[in-house]
């Protein structure tokens, strides 16, 4: 009994190793190993559990019969675990918002078990969106919902171990980062194979995708959830893959206006979860005012190549994304995208740092740190 008050005194960090004595055979986690020892009285908070799609995933779709995967080189080259899964050619944001968390890299679901889930767990997915029929062109991919049924599967044990009340009291310190919506618009409603476009304009699709949000949201709440960094869409009408849909590789503005509605209405969602959510905190990173800071300021902030991909193939190397072992270019810190849709680790790192600490042009009402300290 004495050893179990002790395990709950410390909060969520000690809670997750009471299930690694029924898996001592497990080793550390990639993430584990390439990252510092972390010490709990220099941690932020307890844990991070995160949801979302390709821009955060960290291999959970390895193992998957998925067409969306990025476990091979020249992912991962600036990794010190090499190629992870991580559609980036280093760190995403979650990894920088966690170092300055005072985390150590959050591993995969598909990968984590006992001690290696003690500061959290990573269950986004590539391909994955709000909606289940998103992403269905990939193949395997695992949606918003099912994510948030894992995150129950990883409840379940630790309840099992120590009670419904003290995983409860843990769970209100930990930050739940959320970033979805991106497939459902790039692989649902812009793929001509699905009728989505005929069914909804802009804001009919926004008001079912935050309606939907706002249902999976709440799930987390009624699981435990209390602080919540939600991310919006950036300007998706500049990422590689839809600048090569044109002959002079520039912006769509058609684009970057068909996501707006989306993040106005996500805007509102958190504003509207706050009131009716008792004791639910909110952050809102605003992706589309950083880009839109970031192209405006980009030699200020070490950047020279904002329109093409580092890694790819075809107009802006946005037409195929990297291909296995193929050579990326050389100079990836100048690069504002790594490939056909996602940004290099620079703009991840950068992105993560104003998450992290930024003013309310970035994240708002509060920053990840402000929120951490609540």
């Amino acid at each position: 009994m004495a050893g179990k008050n002790l395990i709950r005194s410390c909060g969520l960090c000690l809670i997750f190793l009471v299930l690694s004595a029924n898996n001592a055979s497990i080793g550390r986690s990639q993430e584990e190993a390439s990252a510092p020892a972390v010490s709990e009285g220099r941690a932020l908070v307890p844990a991070m559990f995160i949801f979302g799609d390709s821009l955060i995933d960290n291999g959970n779709n390895n193992n998957l019969a998925s067409f969306a995967k990025a476990n091979y080189f020249p992912y991962g080259i600036d990794f010190s675990g090499g190629p992870t899964g991580r559609f980036s050619n280093g760190y995403t944001m979650v990894d920088t918002i966690a170092e300055l968390l005072g985390l150590p890299l959050i591993p995969a679901y598909s990968e984590a078990s006992g001690d290696q889930m003690r500061y959290g767990v990573n269950y986004a997915s590539a391909a994955a969106g709000i909606l289940d029929i998103t992403g269905r062109n990939f193949v395997g991919r695992i949606p918003f919902n099912d994510q948030i049924k894992n995150f129950e599967n990883t409840l379940d044990q630790i309840t099992d171990s120590l009670g419904a009340p003290d995983v409860a009291q843990a769970l209100a310190k930990c930050i739940f980062f959320v970033g979805m919506g991106s497939n459902d618009y790039l692989n649902n409603y812009l793929m001509p194979n699905y009728d989505t476009r005929n069914q909804y304009n802009a804001q009919q699709y926004a008001d079912l995708l935050v309606q939907q949000y706002s249902q999976q949201l709440t799930r987390l709440y009624n699981l435990g959830a209390r602080k919540f960094v939600i991310a919006g869409l950036g300007q998706m009408g500049c990422i590689p893959s839809i600048r090569a849909q044109s002959s002079n590789g520039a912006c769509s503005e058609e684009v970057s206006q068909l996501v707006r509605p989306f993040n106005t209405n996500t805007k509102a969602m958190i504003n509207n979860l706050t009131v009716n959510l008792p004791g639910s905190r909110f952050s809102y990173i605003d992706i589309r005012n950083m880009f839109q800071d970031l192209v405006a300021n980009a030699r200020s902030y070490g950047f020279s190549v904002l329109n093409r991909g580092c890694c790819g193939i075809g107009r802006n190397r946005g037409q195929i994304t990297c291909l296995p072992f193929q050579t990326p270019c050389p100079d990836r810190n100048q690069y504002v995208f790594w490939d056909a849709f996602h940004p290099t680790q620079a703009v991840n790192v950068l992105f993560g740092q104003k998450a992290f600490n930024g003013n309310t042009d970035v994240v708002y009402p509060i920053n990840i740190e402000q929120l951490a300290s609540l």
